[in-house]
């Protein structure tokens, strides 16, 4: 049995819950764990000076729990999809190649060390201020973004979380967000079935 942990970070409302929901879909024996399920009780989160909550931050989500996660995956990929209720995205085991693919989603898994020293593909979306500020704009959330958010803190957060991980760069395959998902799907899954074909061959 062999494993492949993919990372899909960026900025907010750039694509990838969508992109991670169609990898999952496409490629066999895979899972998402997805770093917005672990966020902390609102009252937890702390308060900036102007009064805005600091959701874009690791200290407002659970990470330990959620690096159990996934190295509970690490541990049996087989048990966790199972547990997960995907035994419908197992194929027939081969042995040998079975290989397992976890897909980690979220705004901040590059910039918490730990779980970035894990991942083997690196992929970051990205998006024009305007593009973020329009598409956050028309999602729901809860609590609700107060007036001003987005301009004094969502997208500060997200310049500030960017720069963190500027010398790491390197790893990262950027993806335009403004581009059909179709052809992010096309190209990512490409990208990782040569990954994955790749390792079955490795002895």
């Amino acid at each position: 049995m062999k494993t492949l942990i993919v990372g899909i970070g960026g900025m907010t409302n750039g694509g990838k819950t969508t992109l991670a929901s169609s990898l999952q879909e496409q490629i066999p024996n895979s899972c998402i764990i997805a770093q917005d399920s672990y966020f902390k009780d609102d009252s937890e989160v702390p308060m900036d000076s102007n009064g805005f909550k600091q959701y874009d931050i690791l200290e407002a989500l659970h990470m330990q729990m959620m690096m159990r996660d996934v190295d509970s995956w690490r541990r049996d990929p087989e048990s966790f999809l199972r547990q997960q209720g995907l035994e419908t995205q197992l194929i027939e085991p081969s042995v040998d190649n079975q290989v397992f693919v976890l897909i980690v989603e979220g705004f901040l898994i590059f910039n918490y060390r730990p779980l970035d020293e894990l991942f083997d593909k690196k992929y970051f979306m990205e998006i024009p201020y305007d593009a973020c500020k329009r598409r956050r704009s028309l999602r729901v959330y809860t609590p609700p973004d107060p007036p001003g958010y987005f301009d004094g803190y969502v997208w500060p957060m997200y310049l500030k979380n960017r720069e963190e991980i500027e010398s790491d760069t390197s790893e990262f395959v950027f993806l335009d967000g403004l581009k059909p998902k179709e052809e992010l799907l096309a190209a990512v899954c490409k990208d990782l079935c040569q990954e994955i074909q790749r390792l079955r061959e490795k002895n």
